[in-house]
């Protein structure tokens, strides 16, 4: 008598042999091994991603950012569509503000930043005389004045020019040409974001797909317009109150720090870091007491608190309000792959994820936007 055998447990992870509708044999995978293969290919095109993503860096980076600037000054294009105006003016025009716009913040910080590189030397050994109130920044210090250098006959700190000068040029030179990358691909973007908008709803095929496609582009738009126009409005708001603030206590420069918070606070959480320990630093210099030092980041500490819980969501609102977690992560992440411009484009890489993703993985359909 033939004894038949029961599978057992060991045997239901083992390829299985079907027979398939033209009468071949295939060997069919479990579906835990399915699974496996699946989250293993997905890793690796997750890591593949990362890796293309840090070594393009110096052309995806400024692409990436021109694109965003692009997308929230897209409503002019479209406003001198509708009036029947060549794109190319409107684009030559916004990319022009956009570069006065720089220039003008340059040259309100270049004189200040001049004169306190000019008076380095003096303001080093000023630091160095001050932090004797304090004796774990000594250490610090102590441990930077020997990375630097030192000699003199005082003790003062000896600055290599050549070195500063070979370092200057190998940081200037990437970034003059991520310039031109940027301000190119804003251009020519400003110039044919209607037909490239055109094109990607063509190229989707279905109806459902280009439906899908309207609702990511319109979503992305707007979200982006939202944030970036108000964030820019509050941080105006917010360099322009700390400028007032230090001019009233009497900091020097007060404009010159303005600029610098409303360009730093778009850097969540680090932005504002920053600028405390930059002006805790100048207030050591100019004060000759911890209290005269902590003034100044202590009051704007206090202005930032009431920025950042008060004004920023009041007028944000719930709507464009993204969880504070996932805010983190994607300024560690971006910032450890792309540097400073990495943590500046954070959130709004977040939001067109979130939209993109809200949209792929969505159960039901919104309403088609107008």
């Amino acid at each position: 008598m033939l004894q038949t055998s029961t599978p057992t447990a060991k045997n239901e992870n083992r390829p299985s042999a079907k027979t398939d509708e033209n009468g071949k044999t295939r060997e069919f995978l479990p579906a835990n091994w399915r699974d496996a293969t699946d989250g293993a290919i997905i890793g690796i095109f997750v890591i593949l991603a990362v890796a293309a993503l840090y070594l393009s860096r110096s052309v995806v980076m400024p692409v990436s950012a021109a694109l965003i600037v692009g997308i929230t000054l897209s409503p002019v294009q479209k406003y001198a569509e509708k009036y029947k105006i060549p794109p190319i003016l409107p684009a030559i025009v916004l990319v022009a503000l956009f570069c006065g716009a720089v220039w003008l913040a340059v040259v309100l910080s270049a004189g200040p930043l001049t004169d306190w590189i000019d008076r380095a030397p003096q303001l080093a050994d000023t630091l160095k005389d001050r932090l004797h109130l304090l004796e774990r920044p000594l250490a610090i210090l102590h441990n930077l004045r020997q990375s630097v250098g030192a000699g003199g006959k005082e003790g003062g700190i000896a600055i290599d020019l050549a070195a500063i000068a070979q370092s200057a040029v190998g940081v200037a030179t990437p970034a003059m040409t991520e310039l031109v990358v940027f301000f190119g691909t804003l251009l020519f973007f400003l110039v044919g974001v209607t037909g490239i908008r055109r094109k990607l709803i063509v190229k989707a095929g279905s109806r459902e797909a280009r439906l899908r496609v309207v609702r990511i582009w319109s979503e992305i738009e707007q979200n982006l317009i939202t944030y970036v126009v108000t964030v820019s409005v509050i941080n105006v708001g917010l360099g322009a109150v700390t400028a007032t603030m230090l001019y009233v206590i009497g900091f020097p420069n007060p404009i010159a720090f303005g600029i610098l918070t409303a360009a730093l606070n778009y850097i969540p959480y680090i932005g504002a870091a920053v600028v405390v320990a930059i002006l805790f630093v100048v207030g050591l210099v100019v004060s000759s007491t911890i209290g005269g030092a902590l003034l100044a980041p202590a009051l704007f500490v206090a202005i930032a608190t009431i920025e950042g819980q008060i004004v920023t969501p009041s007028i944000v609102g719930h709507r464009l309000t993204m969880s504070p977690f996932a805010v983190f992560l994607s300024l560690a992440f971006w910032a450890w792959l792309w540097g400073p411009l990495g943590a500046f484009l954070a959130a709004p890489l977040l939001i067109v994820g979130m939209v993109i993703v809200n949209h792929l993985f969505a159960e039901k359909e919104t309403v088609l936007p107008k």
